[in-house]
């Protein structure tokens, strides 16, 4: 069978019979054309061709991700394989015995405000360019998740009072304050909106080309392409918008149970991390400005 088929098969199973989310199928999707197209490239364009040492191989591709992106990689690799056995389609499978990648604890990446107010300062020429100001002026603003951003439906907006009600994780519900400057951006965009409106309208509060609710990828390519424009480091993701968002806070004394109910963690040693970023970051500042410091250097200044 060819490879092609054979995903369009696996989806097929997780979205009708293990009944997966969209973003749970949509993440699968994604894994699967990336690991199709290396193995494409690599003349294997059956599944019954695909050997052990090939998954090996891909895997190392993917080196420069992090640890948890390549435990998912191969979590989705490992239940397509085990679904090609388990209907038949393949003698054995190859995936077996790989193991998964160490999770390395790592703390999270943010961006400084310099570099924050840099991504922000988007030129808002066109209707795009307003609503992708828009939404990263709520996701810095607010602490969202993208698929709380792009699940967002008109009457989630209250735009009177300032606040966001935003689904997370387990549909919980939780309000969020929008900042002045999201303020600002999402009136502008709402104002404009029906200029992205096609054949038929929907509540989805942003909107792609096609007028159709904007997905994870599509607001993922707009980063990209921004972070490209602006010359800041291209593996900031939209997560990082997050973590920056609730660094800042704690850096500015927010109150820890504050800053957990408005990320929507359920357990606050979730939230606590942030304290640990915060504080990494005051010890280098300590070191590149105090001058008793091993890092000091003595600057001079103009009076």
């Amino acid at each position: 069978m060819k490879i092609d088929v054979a995903i369009d098969d696996f989806i097929n199973y997780c979205t009708f019979e293990k009944g997966f989310t969209n973003r749970s199928i949509e993440s699968y999707k994604n894994d699967l054309k990336i690991y199709q197209e290396y193995l494409n490239k690599n003349n294997i364009s059956k599944v019954n061709d695909i050997k052990a040492i090939d998954i090996h191989n891909f895997i190392k591709t993917r080196e420069a991700y992090d640890s948890r992106t390549l435990a998912h990689n191969l979590t989705v690799i490992k239940n397509f394989h085990r679904y090609l056995l388990s209907n038949k389609i393949v003698n054995d499978n190859v995936s077996l015995y790989i193991d998964n990648p160490k999770l390395k604890k790592a703390l999270p990446k943010v961006m400084s405000v310099n570099d924050v107010n840099k991504l922000l300062d988007i030129n808002e020429k066109t209707i795009y360019d307003i609503r992708n100001k828009a939404m990263l002026e709520l996701m810095y603003g607010s602490g969202l998740r993208v698929s709380e951003l792009i699940e967002l439906r008109l009457n989630d907006i209250d735009q009177i009072n300032s606040i966001v009600h935003v689904h997370g994780k387990g549909n919980k519900e939780r309000i969020v304050p929008i900042s002045e400057n999201s303020i600002i951006s999402l009136s502008k965009y709402l104002n404009r909106r029906q200029e992205l409106i096609k054949k038929n309208d929907n509540d989805y509060v942003f909107l792609n080309n096609l007028g159709n609710n904007m997905t994870r990828v599509g607001f993922f390519k707009n980063l990209k392409k921004l972070l490209k424009e602006k010359g800041l480091n291209p593996n900031i993701s939209p997560h990082t918008l997050r973590h920056s968002f609730a660094t800042a806070l704690v850096n500015n004394g927010a109150d820890l149970r504050i800053v957990q109910d408005m990320l929507g963690h359920s357990d606050i040693s979730t939230t606590k991390i942030y304290t640990e970023i915060s504080d990494q970051l005051t010890s280098q500042e300590y070191d590149d400005y105090h001058p008793r410091s091993a890092n000091w250097k003595e600057y001079k200044y103009e009076i």
